[in-house]
């Protein structure tokens, strides 16, 4: 009885997480009009949390990867997609969901430092991933570049689309990044955040905080190299987190 009414009370918790299958803050770019890519993204939680909401699965020593293709309708407007799949702790090989996305940002020459945008995103992923299954998130872009310095907030709005989570209503999870710009390379930080429901705001020791000290590679006309360590900053965060984002862009 008691292992019954723990259970039911863990199914009626709020879901507030990261997106563990895409770690990136969006710098307000897109590929050229008629430019395909492809990214890779993986990641691996070395040390994380050991209980979930039923039914979704610990994230501990899950390592998933997500392939992300993508195509510049404009040079202001880029639809993407997700194809995404876990790596469990006892070998198995898990799918784990796909999403749609639609891409908008300021078309280049619009201001020499400033980039604005907004991502539109819908994704169906298998319970054990998200116990919704149905999502949605908004993710707004606001980027400053010049010479010397990168710096992007994404303010983003993630929200299930259906129960039992879609009464929760719009969850704050933002992102932010700073990097300096050196010969052939970057280095700097990511920040990662799930500030659970904007009417209700989860306290502190239930918030998901996470800094990445990354590196990426520039000098490589076309490729996108990106990696990272990451520490969780609260109880509810995973303690250590690895990523990298591997991609190209094949051109007209």
């Amino acid at each position: 009885m008691t292992r019954i009414l723990i259970a039911a009370l863990l199914i009626s918790l709020p879901a507030a997480a990261l997106d563990p299958f895409e770690i990136q803050v969006y710098d307000g770019t897109a590929n050229d009009q008629g430019e395909a890519a492809l990214e890779m993204h993986l990641n691996y939680v070395a040390k994380g949390l050991r209980s979930s909401t039923l039914p979704e699965l610990p994230p501990d020593r899950q390592a998933h990867v997500t392939l992300e293709p993508s195509y510049g309708v404009t040079s202001s407007w880029e639809l993407g997609a997700y194809l995404q799949g876990s790596l469990l702790p006892g070998g198995t090989f898990e799918y784990a969901g796909a999403k749609l996305r639609s891409k908008f940002v300021t078309p280049p020459g619009w201001h020499e430092h400033l980039r604005l945008g907004i991502n539109l995103e819908v994704s169906l992923l298998p319970a054990a991933f998200d116990r919704s299954r149905w999502g949605t998130e908004v993710r707004p872009i606001v980027a400053w570049e010049d010479d010397r310095f990168i710096f992007a907030l994404n303010p983003n709005l993630g929200m299930a689309l259906t129960l039992p989570d879609r009464r929760e209503g719009p969850e704050l999870e933002p992102g932010a990044m700073a990097k300096l710009k050196l010969p052939g390379f970057a280095v700097g930080l990511e920040y990662y955040a799930s500030l659970g429901p904007l009417r209700s705001i989860l306290p502190l020791s239930e918030q998901e905080h996470y800094l990445f000290e990354t590196v990426d590679v520039l000098s490589w006309h076309g490729v996108e190299l990106n990696f990272g360590v990451g520490e969780g900053l609260t109880a509810a965060s995973n303690s250590l987190v690895v990523k990298a984002i591997v991609g190209y862009a094949f051109g007209r």
